[in-house]
């Protein structure tokens, strides 16, 4: 038997007041005791109350009274007016109106609410699930950018110590060279110092000979004097010239003797306008061929400098070559392809990989032997190729009848990112039969020339377009016609025009800065930057590479 506390708790009240119910209304769907009934039916005086025992009650639905008849419900909906109608309204407002019950409209709803409210269910499962996905992937952002700015701490401590070394190990440099210097002065000093006293000596004895009248002292005279004439009074004591370099945005280096140090930079992205155009403008002043390589690959399709004095060069065959500035071959290999490589670069790690569009895949030789590293989408060909700095390949690549061209950056074999429209939804390239050259700049811009379009595109890192460049400026005879393009050390945009014989060089926002015309330039197809900052540029016909010192 239950106790009486517990009882207490099932007692069911009045929604009147708190006594414990003794009746229900089954019309108002209502608990009462026996003293709020009255209440109750004053109230609600316009309805009609079934009233009985709380242990006889029913569950009905509740419907709503008629606005035009009062103590009618409305057990009805009117389709055509789609309000609640009464049977009164039947014969009256809506005679003739199809009329649905009201308890299959209830039905049909509560149906309807009960799944989607299933679906909530569902959906706050996921969203809480979610949630605490986000709680657990914040949290782990935070670590890492906090173990990031750890370690860039640790490291800003490491390269302080290296520079400290340098400027260390120069000062002990300088006062070595000065303690050497010094020792040779002070005992050259002395030499000096002890001959003159020797000197003087030797003068007082000689002038006691001249005076004396004994014969032996003259016979037994020997001349001291050529001992004296070998030692110099003077003494070339060179002092070393400290050397350096320290133009910003420039490598920072200094040289003591046989002893040099450099700290290598990459970018001019501090630099002022002014001071990249005064800087840039001295660069430019000595452009001049250093060597012209005979490659025997004819016509000649790209070039890729890997190291300092070597590029590897591929034709329109299977045959890809690497040779050096004397023009000795230092390798060769077979694409395995069906024609001909589209394009070629060098990854981080110096290894030449290649594409090749009738089986759509971008290629890599790796210790000796040449893999796949990833197969493009059916119905989409590889073209122009470019190796980040971060690491990613961007590869353009076309459809099949070369009406649409996109550049697509890969991460390994994903896919990370499409530029291909801008912010009106126009398509970015024009598409044709020439096709679209890509690099990469500093700033992670995208560079890449639309030769069907005659014009050279420049998007930033998302993908928004900064700025277009069609040849006007640099005035030549006849269209502009981009291929390959490459970015140097200092953020310059430099293009083979193979129209005009020359190469266009804009700074990072599209300005020309020179028009290189000078080089006897035949239909220049490849472009590359070396180590050095020197460009080897390609002829198309010839196949002679030419090495171009344009920075000093």
């Amino acid at each position: 038997m239950a106790s009486s506390s517990t009882w207490a708790q099932y007692v069911i009240t009045c929604e009147l007041c708190e006594n414990p119910t003794q009746l229900f209304c089954n019309d108002c769907q209502v608990s009462l005791c026996g003293g709020c009934i009255y209440k109750h039916v004053d109230n609600l005086k316009s309805q009609t109350h079934d009233m009985v025992s709380f242990t006889d009650r029913e569950e009905r639905l509740v419907f709503p009274l008629c606005a035009s008849h009062p103590k009618q419900r409305c057990e009805g909906q009117c389709q055509q007016c789609n309000v609640p109608v009464c049977f009164k309204c039947l014969t009256a407002y809506h005679s003739g109106h199809t009329v649905v019950d009201m308890a299959d409209i209830i039905k049909q709803s509560k149906e309807i609410i009960e799944k989607e409210t299933g679906e909530i269910e569902t959906f706050m499962s996921k969203f809480n699930l979610g949630e605490a996905k986000m709680d657990q992937r914040i949290s782990k952002l935070l670590e890492q950018f906090e173990n990031l700015e750890r370690e860039g701490e640790n490291l800003r401590k490491t390269w302080h110590e290296e520079v400290d070394n340098i400027f260390n190990t120069l000062q002990s440099t300088i006062r070595t060279m000065k303690d050497n210097r010094l020792k040779a002065l002070k005992s050259h000093q002395s030499l000096l110092k002890n001959s003159g006293t020797k000197l003087a000596l030797i003068m007082k004895e000689n002038k006691n000979i001249l005076k004396s009248n004994k014969v032996t002292d003259v016979t037994s005279y020997k001349s001291q004097v050529k001992e004296f004439m070998e030692i110099h009074t003077d003494v070339d004591v060179t002092i070393p010239s400290l050397k350096s370099q320290t133009v910003k945005g420039s490598d920072l280096s200094l040289e003591l003797a046989e002893y040099k140090a450099t700290l290598r930079q990459t970018s001019l992205s501090n630099l002022t306008d002014e001071e990249s155009f005064l800087f840039v403008k001295q660069i430019l002043e000595n452009v001049e061929v250093i060597a012209s390589i005979p490659s025997e690959m004819k016509p000649l399709g790209s070039v890729i400098c890997v190291e300092t004095n070597e590029a590897w060069v591929c034709s329109s065959d299977k045959t890809l070559k690497r040779i050096d500035i004397h023009g000795s071959v230092k390798d060769m290999i077979t694409a395995a392809c069906e024609t001909f490589p589209n394009d070629i670069s060098v990854t981080r790690e110096g290894e030449l990989i290649y594409s090749d569009a009738n089986s759509r895949t971008v290629n890599i030789f790796r210790q000796g032997r040449i893999e796949t590293l990833f197969t493009l989408p059916e119905g989409w060909h590889a073209w122009g190729l470019c190796c980040t700095r971060s690491g990613d390949i961007l590869v353009s690549m076309c459809t099949r009848d070369q009406s649409h061209y996109k550049i697509v950056r890969f991460q390994g074999q994903t896919a990370t990112q499409e530029i291909y429209k801008d912010e009106h939804e126009q398509q970015i390239f024009r598409g044709g039969k020439i096709g679209v050259n890509v690099g990469e700049n500093n700033n992670e811009d995208i560079c890449a020339s639309d030769s069907d379009a005659n014009t050279v595109i420049v998007v930033d890192k998302t993908g928004r377009v900064r700025f277009r460049y069609d040849g006007t400026p640099a005035r030549r005879n006849r269209q502009f016609q981009p291929m390959h393009i490459v970015t140097d050390a200092l953020s310059q945009i430099i293009i083979n025009d193979i129209n005009n014989d020359c190469l266009h060089i804009l700074d990072q926002n599209g300005q020309l800065l020179k028009c290189v015309d000078n080089c006897s330039l035949e239909r220049p197809c490849g472009l590359s930057v070396d180590s050095e900052g020197r460009l080897w540029v390609g002829s198309y016909y010839t196949g002679i590479v030419k090495v171009i010192q344009y920075m000093e």
